[in-house]
């Protein structure tokens, strides 16, 4: 198992990026790279983590699904200040993350119209997968309105 840490990241062309709310709870959340190549990642601390097995919790899991592709489709959207709100997510787990490691995501739009994006993405601990997860997710206007 390899050890991931914030230096690390850094040197590898990844950012740290601040969100507030639920999600930042969850993280810190790293990104790297932009629009249709955009991932996102997550260093797996003991609070992600089933005490019992020592292993990254499902729930953990599913909540990085959301905000990763829904960070794909922000992506493709040009970032523009848009609500976004997840209409449906399906997740296949796969295998286990344990603390330490690096989980990451990049999110691929399948199709979009002009309501509704339909994305899908690996999350992966290097090149093993963990879990694969797909989504559909509704515009809904500018946040300036």
């Amino acid at each position: 198992m390899t050890v991931v840490t914030s230096a690390s990241l850094a040197a590898a062309g990844w950012r740290s990026v601040d969100v507030g709310g639920f999600t930042g709870h969850v993280g810190p959340f790293w990104m790297r790279g932009d629009n249709a190549e955009r991932a996102l990642g997550l260093i797996i601390g003991e609070q992600h983590c089933n005490n019992h097995l020592g292993t990254l919790h499902g729930g953990v899991v599913m909540t990085f699904a959301d905000i990763a592709l829904g960070a794909g489709v922000a992506a493709v959207m040009d970032d523009k200040r848009l609500n976004l709100a997840t209409v449906s997510l399906q997740t296949q787990f796969v295998s286990v993350a344990r603390i330490g490691e690096f989980i990451s995501c990049t999110p691929e739009v399948i199709r979009k119209s002009r309501q509704l994006v339909f994305v899908r993405g690996l999350i992966q601990v290097g090149d093993k997968t963990i879990a694969s997860a797909e989504g559909i997710w509704k515009l809904l206007g500018d946040k300036r309105e």
